[in-house]
């Protein structure tokens, strides 16, 4: 039995723009014990799904300004929290967060809500795990929607903002969510910032957090490089499905740079809406990357 916190209801009373009803699941194979909640809203016999991962620090709330768009042009939009984020359960011990881990959870809530015609919306972390996913069900997934984020097969330096930023949370030990997103997106309004701090009263909830860092495969024989390599090589070999990608120009950790690989990676991948005020949760920016993809792919 994994030893982990459930952050109290009230947390997330009165969030700004978010009245999304939640969902969980408490039964997820393998998972037994832990609750994972996740976003669903829009018509469930919907022939479109977009599938939205968040990355670090966040959650489900980054995609606020996304998800109505999705819902308005008639579509169902899914988009859980990460065990350790949001709303989800978080394991106490650091050593519980690995890359299987958290792949496997997403890999099991897929087949548990049975999602297809899937479109997926990452960034961050929600790339770096989500993008390994269509090798598994490739029959399932269909769009890619990209936002700074990466294949991370291990074969690649990474860039000094990331080495600075993994180093920063391994020093620090007194993790203030709110104000590392306040400072990575200055605009946010005092409500927002306490809506990422919502999932974490103290620090003792905060070992996803401390974690994830660390976890991302910057080594060729780190765990999670290998998957990320096939998860490479089938898209190169396999992918047939349309992408549509936006970078926030101003992010030191995955901005343009890392996009150039990654979309040398996706076949037939076209040229990015390319976002000059906005840094790396480029969600923030998240209507007109959701109005943009929506009239690229001819859904609306």
């Amino acid at each position: 039995m994994i030893e982990a916190l459930r952050t109290p209801e009230e947390r997330f009373k009165n969030l700004q723009n978010f009245s999304f009803k939640p969902h969980y699941i408490e039964d997820l194979p393998g998972y037994e014990g832990l609750r994972l909640h996740y976003i669903d809203v829009g018509l469930r016999d919907s022939n479109e799904v977009f599938l939205c991962l968040h990355g670090q620090p966040t959650w489900s709330f980054l995609y606020r300004k996304m998800i109505p768009i999705f819902k308005s042009a008639g579509y169902r939009t899914v988009a859980p929290d990460f065990y350790g984020f949001g709303r989800s359960d978080k394991p106490i011990m650091e050593k519980t967060y690995t890359f299987e881990f958290h792949r496997a959870s997403l890999i099991e809530f897929i087949k548990k809500l049975d999602l297809n015609n899937i479109t997926l919306v990452c960034q961050d972390w929600g790339g770096i795990l989500g993008l390994t996913l269509p090798m598994e069900f490739p029959t399932r997934f269909k769009r890619l929607i990209l936002m700074n984020t990466i294949i991370s097969t291990g074969e690649w330096e990474p860039t000094p903002g990331f080495i600075a930023f993994r180093d920063w949370i391994n020093r620090i030990p007194d993790i203030q969510v709110g104000r590392l997103m306040k400072r990575a997106v200055p605009n946010l309004t005092t409500e927002e910032i306490n809506a990422y701090d919502a999932p974490f009263p103290n620090q003792s909830y905060i070992a996803g957090v401390k974690r994830f860092p660390n976890l991302v495969p910057i080594k060729f024989d780190q765990p999670g490089a290998r998957i990320s390599r096939k998860a490479r090589d089938w898209f190169q070999s396999n992918w047939n499905g349309e992408s549509f990608m936006a970078i926030g120009m101003q992010d030191p950790v995955l901005g343009s740079p890392m996009m150039r690989l990654l979309r040398k990676m996706i076949p037939n991948c076209p040229n990015p809406l390319r976002l000059r005020e906005a840094g790396h949760f480029v969600q923030e920016w998240g209507e007109i990357v959701a109005n943009k993809s929506l009239e690229y792919f001819g859904l609306i």
